[in-house]
């Protein structure tokens, strides 16, 4: 349903003043300007989506994976938005210029009976236009718009017409723009500028003959030229493939594969001529973010470099599984949950503060395809990044020897079963024993069949909850872990041990 607001010419004086005995002769009167016909309102429908539930759950999620190489991409049309159009108040210079009569002429009729003196009659009100009701919010909205933009108008003639301070029009300017423009520290435009230099774009490439690949993102690590992004941006590149990194300044340079984490999604490559001058990004302290801090998202969704989106931390050591269709192992994190876009193309990119410091790395996207693979999900606005605290630790083992290190707890738990907690399996895998013998969980006390409910404070679900919880942790850390077993509740404390590389 449209609205439209007729233009209606604003009505002569009916009560004009007496003619004297000899009136002069004025000049011809200008015609009375007409108004605009106001434009007709185009109401969008209200378009609403459920509330994600604050569960502990599991989410499905799909990595926020490379974008697929640019032979192979098809590039998105963004629509424009609705544009809300208002007319332009027109006024008339009247200082010279009497308003016209109710007959069209001067000098007008004299009346029947001369009233020298006499006051004259008071000018009726112009009859309110009628207003045609909108159905929805939306409509209301956008018609009340319209509604104000005709009133301004209405009111500038009107001004312009009655004026009788016998002089003209005043044009009021805007003030000039000040020859230089600071932004203030802290603000999205002066983090962004800051912080973009220290982010590139990573084309992959594949081996093989058919030269697949993707892109991806990676930030400045140190001044050696170490780049950090996810593991799922360069896998298909590890083995015989090719990598380059392209900066927001359109220099490019190869780079190479350092080491990768298949279970915590991390990878660390090196830029093969790295220039001098390289600026890494400072690092933040992801334990200490809070909910409703601030984020900003630096990437290249769909292969657009340096898109910079923003949002808040929504939640956070939100437990996430993500794995994709190359068929490697899956990767499990403690999330920190955000609501900045994160789409295909901003894997492996910063999640950063409002002070510009990385919090996290961009890494998975809840999907509603409900799968895997050539789905291409876009964001609606449930983004995961892995916390820096974690990926530090990770980067530095790969730096270090190329090789990630897990910590564990010894033990085989159900990755099925979720609400209950996590369950330890009656046998491992390959019929080894579920509860390897003098290890961690041996030396704490657990056995096949217990129920893991609570790991360092945390509420466990799930196997994959458990999993994610003692990712957050090195090996040799001390963690109280609270357990069921015949219907009673215990705790115990765990000493993390390790497992180098991926199994």
């Amino acid at each position: 349903m449209s609205t439209e607001n007729e233009g209606k010419a604003v009505p002569g004086d009916p009560a004009a003043p007496s003619a004297p005995p000899t009136p002069p002769v004025p000049p011809s009167a200008p015609p009375a300007p007409s108004r605009a016909p106001e434009p007709t309102a185009a109401h969008p429908a209200d378009a609403s989506g459920p509330e994600a539930p604050e569960t502990r759950e599991m989410p499905t999620v799909q990595p926020a994976q490379a974008t697929p190489a640019a032979s192979e991409t098809q590039a998105a049309h963004a629509a424009p938005g609705p544009h809300h159009a208002a007319p332009e108040a027109q006024a008339a210079h009247a200082a010279s210029a009497a308003p016209a009569d109710a007959a069209g002429g001067w000098p007008p009729p004299p009346p029947t009976v001369p009233s020298w003196g006499a006051q004259h009659a008071p000018v009726p009100p112009s009859p309110a236009a009628p207003r045609r009701r909108s159905g929805g919010l939306v409509a209301a909205v956008l018609v009340a718009a319209l509604v104000a933009g005709g009133v301004g108008g209405g009111i500038g003639y009107w001004a312009a017409e009655r004026g009788d301070d016998g002089v003209g029009s005043t044009t009021v300017s805007s003030g000039d723009s000040p020859a230089s423009f600071k932004r203030d520290p802290g603000t999205v435009a002066a983090v962004a500028a800051k912080a973009l230099p220290s982010v590139g774009t990573i084309q992959a490439k594949s081996g093989g003959s058919q030269g697949e690949g993707g892109t991806g993102t990676g930030f400045v690590y140190d001044q050696e030229g170490h780049i950090v992004t996810n593991n799922h941006v360069v896998a298909s590149a590890a083995d015989g493939g090719t990598l380059s990194v392209t900066f927001s300044d359109g220099k490019s340079y190869d780079a190479e594969v350092v080491g990768r984490a298949e279970g915590y999604d991390v990878a660390v490559l090196k830029l093969t001529n790295a220039p001098k001058g390289l600026k890494p990004l400072p690092l933040g302290d992801s334990d200490k973010v809070a909910v409703g801090d601030s984020t900003i998202a630096i990437g290249a969704p769909f292969g657009l470099s340096n898109t910079v989106t923003t949002g808040i931390i929504s939640a956070k050591n939100r437990p996430v599984a993500s794995g994709d269709a190359s068929g490697g192992s899956n990767s499990y994190m403690s999330a920190l949950q955000t609501d900045a876009s994160i789409n295909p193309g901003n894997s492996g990119g910063p999640l950063l503060d409002a002070s510009g410091a990385v919090i996290g790395i961009n890494s998975a996207i809840q999907s509603t395809s409900g799968g895997f693979g050539q789905s291409q999900a876009g964001s609606i606005g449930l983004g995961f990044a892995i916390p820096v605290n974690q990926a530090k630790n990770v980067a530095q083992q790969l730096i270090k020897s190329g090789k990630p290190v897990y910590p564990v707890i010894g033990a085989t738990v159900n990755m099925n079963d979720k609400g209950e907690g996590a369950e330890i399996a009656a046998r491992g895998t390959g019929g080894t024993p579920s509860v390897t013998p003098n290890g961690p969980a041996a030396k704490a006390g657990l056995k096949p069949g217990d129920v893991i409910t609570g790991f360092g404070g945390h509420q466990i679900d799930s196997g994959p909850t458990l999993i994610s919880e003692i990712w957050t942790h090195k090996p040799g850390d001390s963690v109280e872990i609270t357990y069921e077993r015949d219907g009673k509740s215990a705790t115990t404390t765990v000493v993390l041990g390790e497992r180098t590389g991926d199994s």
